[in-house]
């Protein structure tokens, strides 16, 4: 079997650098993307280069960001608008082959073993997709080129921005085992520690480490990890037909006040459903799970999801999902301080459900036209213009936009 020739494209500080491109004068600024900049609250999901240089980080607190960079520059994500440059993204992608898989919203692999007699070999389809995503997008990629996903993603780490890096079957081990452990896929902060406590620090010492140790002291991640260093790692890269390039969308509010009750509660959950529903309408998509976490006040926490019968989108179904997961999961030992709503397992709005005999069709197309009214309506008059009766239980609490404040969560590897 010949070689494979896998690239690994990761867009440079991808939210940031749109927003660069939509607001020029901040490009010689600190920027970071994320939160609520007049409220002071919320985390980094991305900082351009200079802000890096300061010190300020993805998933740092705000007041933390302006602690490091006095001068850096907030603003709120438009995650519509990143998903818009994905899918460009994805459409330049898919002229060199249609094994191209999603790894979060910026970073895809792309499997171009077919394309070399009619696109040359790996290095120069590099070449040729950095080159149109910096004249047609207007932003850089770092891409890796290697025999598999594993070192295709080491390589577009290795050199930031607008890099490109093989590593081939001959090279990895002199490109790649230098590197620290905390650079290989799936060795987190907790992991690495582990590894340290093994006296293993670099890539080259877990592959040369005995796999049994491995495993005795990490079980199967221990095994995995040595097959990744090793250059074992011969996944495929998955045809995308259906699947998003984010694997969820949620949203959770720590509330102004304790909620107390079960309406308390309700009004919270419609209230997130209705963001996390709007976000998956806006950028085509629709999700097979839905997962809700709580947090009392005492800091105790849990996560709670499950299967839905039919891929949705619709406000009321998610909402009322999300309630009777509540509702059979908590006790009310303590009043509530925090409560989250994702939508995971997504696909696009073109996937084909098996059609229940008995569920009501023409019900669930009313309740997406009226969702889809008051997308309209919010859009052209804002987000408080039209309000569901049960917000008006509780205005204070009702009050946070929260589709203004959404996240979205990458694929994992191993799917």
């Amino acid at each position: 079997m010949s070689e494979r020739t896998i690239l690994h494209s990761d867009c440079n500080c991808f939210y940031a650098s749109v927003e660069q491109l939509h607001h020029p004068e901040l490009r010689q600024k600190p920027l970071a993307v994320g939160g609520d900049p007049e409220a002071r609250h919320g985390i980094v999901l991305t900082a351009n280069y200079i802000a890096k240089k300061f010190g300020v980080k993805t998933g740092m607190a705000l007041w933390q960001a302006k602690q490091l960079c006095p001068d850096i520059v907030f603003v709120p994500p438009r995650m519509d608008l990143y998903l818009r440059f994905s899918r460009m993204a994805h459409e330049i992608y898919s002229e060199y082959t249609d094994l191209y898989e999603p790894y979060g919203i910026d970073e895809n692999w792309l499997d171009v073993s077919a394309s070399a007699t009619l696109k040359g070999d790996g290095l120069k389809i590099a070449e040729d997709i950095s080159r149109r995503v910096k004249s047609e997008l207007g932003i850089t990629v770092s891409i890796g080129v290697s025999f598999n996903k594993i070192f295709a993603k080491l390589g577009s780490d290795y050199k930031k921005p607008d890099a490109i890096t093989t590593m081939y079957r001959d090279e990895f081990k002199e490109k790649a085992w230098k590197l620290p452990a905390s650079d290989l896929l799936y060795v987190g902060k907790s992991t690495d520690k582990k590894l340290r406590n093994l006296g293993i620090k670099t890539i080259g010492d877990i592959a040369n480490a005995d796999e049994k140790v491995l495993h005795s002291h990490l079980g199967k991640m221990g095994s995995i990890l040595w097959g990744f260093a090793n250059g074992y790692d011969d996944s495929p890269v998955r045809l995308e037909h259906t699947h998003a390039p984010i694997k969820s969308a949620g949203n959770s509010t720590t509330t102004f006040r304790d909620l107390v009750n079960d309406e308390d509660v309700k009004i919270v959950i419609y209230m997130l459903s209705e963001s996390v529903a709007a976000r998956l309408r806006e950028n085509g998509f629709q999700c097979r799970t839905v997962e809700i976490s709580v947090r009392d006040n005492e800091l105790f926490s849990f996560t709670r999801q499950t299967k839905i019968d039919h891929a949705t989108n619709i406000t009321g179904e998610i909402a009322e999902t999300a309630f009777a997961l509540f509702k059979g999961n908590y006790n009310w030992r303590q009043p509530i301080r925090s409560i989250g709503v994702r939508g995971a397992d997504l696909v696009s709005e073109g996937y084909y459900d098996q059609l229940d005999l008995f569920g009501n069709v023409i019900f669930r197309e009313k309740c997406k036209k009226v969702d889809m009214a008051v997308d309209d309506i919010r859009r052209r008059f804002g987000y408080h213009s039209i309000q569901r009766g049960l917000m008006y239980k509780d205005l204070a609490l009702s009050s946070l936009d929260a589709k203004s404040e959404h996240t979205v969560h990458p694929h994992g590897y191993f799917g």
